[in-house]
């Protein structure tokens, strides 16, 4: 029944069925660890036999209750989460990705992605070759390897907010036999649905608009449950986990084989699992998120273009503009809105954005994007201050870049701040 509800209803009640008596919404489950009766059904557990819940790091009644709607409201197969989106981000590719292979990757990334994939995965023996998403498909293709094992994009760069071509990537994921995995943040599951569009696998930091009150850390891995895992490609899907008694993924769990693992072998082994508290707070702000994303989206299309008209502004840097670049996948990707982030630029460069960001009273100065309050960051100094010059520019950040996340506040409020800060950068 549930997977019949549109997306606004699956946002209040699904994930969680409670009993005649129990709580009408999931309960926080504050405990590490869990009674049995019988050495037997310990037993099975742990030879995977049951799906039950045995030690917290593995899975948690809260966090089961979180997994659950995230993964229906994706439409996916199963979800795991973890405790940040950077933790389900390295989990996805861990799962499937090891010392000797390599990862194809868009350049216009996160800085905290790119830095993973750039510095930390060469480390571990990974190597990965970042593309322009806007190159056409034969380019891409000449960034495939042998070895290679997944192409990693983003539904909206961040910052650069270009628009994902997923006709083209997931055609070429298929083509090579390597499965799509999308980080759809910005976007979330009631703008885009990556797993509908040829996605395999989607990954969120559940910390933005999914949590959307700047309250709590989280991050959550959706398997789309059907990428074919038995191609030759994959050993560690189809052959023996000695760690298992030799279970086999695809054999035993078949559509459930890559979100299982993630589970019962990276979070065994790696630990990085969501506190209960956390898993609770970010299922309660899911209830709204349909709500709160109509009016992100809306507050930012309706600022973007005021700023377009602006004396101040040189440029602005939002999908839904007719003067953007990924207008047209904008129009048939994200129809019904574009997320509440935007960039621009204003006359006087990196000098007059200080003077922007300090000037904001409603707007505040914060290292978060992405949740009720509307927040400004200069990317280049800040998210992407790591990154080479070239880097940040291949990722699509300019020096003189101001990242807006635009809130749920009234509008006309919004842009009497944003006015009257444009107007103190110029002095």
């Amino acid at each position: 029944m549930t997977n019949n509800w549109k997306i606004e209803t699956q946002a209040v009640q699904g994930g969680y069925n409670p009993k005649p008596t129990e709580s009408r919404i999931p309960t926080i489950c504050q405990s590490t660890t869990f009674k049995y009766d019988s050495a037997e059904h310990v037993a099975k557990l742990f030879d995977l036999e049951l799906a039950d819940h045995m030690y917290s790091r593995i899975s948690n009644p809260t966090t089961a209750a979180l997994e659950e709607k995230i993964a229906l409201m994706e439409g996916g197969s199963g979800a795991l989460a973890t405790s940040s989106g950077q933790a389900a981000i390295t989990g996805a590719i861990l799962n499937i990705c090891q010392a000797g292979q390599h990862i194809v990757a868009a350049s216009t990334l996160y800085g905290g992605t790119y830095s993973l994939f750039a510095n930390t995965f060469p480390k571990m023996g990974i190597e990965v070759t970042f593309v322009d998403p806007e190159a056409d498909s034969s380019e891409l293709e000449k960034a495939f390897r042998p070895e290679t094992r997944c192409v990693y994009a983003e539904t909206i760069g961040n910052p650069n907010l270009n628009v994902l071509d997923f006709a083209k990537f997931s055609a070429l994921a298929e083509k090579m036999a390597v499965p799509l995995i999308i980080d759809n943040t910005f976007a979330t599951p009631y703008l885009c649905k990556p797993l509908e569009l040829g996605a395999d696998i989607v990954v969120h930091s559940t910390t933005k608009y999914f949590d959307g009150h700047a309250t709590s850390l989280g991050g959550i891995i959706v398997d789309g449950g059907k990428f074919n895992w038995d191609n030759g490609k994959f050993p560690e899907m189809t052959d023996e986990d000695p760690s298992y008694h030799g279970l086999k993924y695809v054999e035993k769990f078949g559509p459930a084989a890559y979100i299982v693992k993630a589970r019962v072998q990276y979070m065994r082994d790696i630990g990085c699992c969501p506190a209960p508290q956390n898993s609770f707070l970010i299922n309660h702000g899911l209830t709204t998120l349909p709500l709160r994303m109509e009016r992100h989206s809306l507050n930012a299309k309706t600022l973007a273009e005021h700023l377009e008209q602006h004396p101040a502004v040189v440029k602005v840097n939002y999908p839904a503009l007719k003067s953007h670049p990924s207008y047209s996948l904008a129009c048939k990707y994200l129809p019904n809105g574009c997320s509440g982030v935007m960039t621009f630029e204003i006359k006087g460069g990196q000098a007059a954005g200080k003077k922007f960001m300090e000037a904001c009273q409603l707007v505040a100065l914060v290292i978060h994007v992405a949740d009720a309050r509307s927040g400004v960051l200069h990317p280049a100094s800040t998210t992407h201050r790591q990154l080479t010059e070239e880097q940040q520019k291949s990722a699509g950040v300019d020096p003189g870049m101001i990242r807006l996340s635009i809130g749920i506040e009234h509008i006309d409020d919004l842009i009497a701040d944003v006015d009257q800060a444009l107007e103190a950068s110029q002095k």
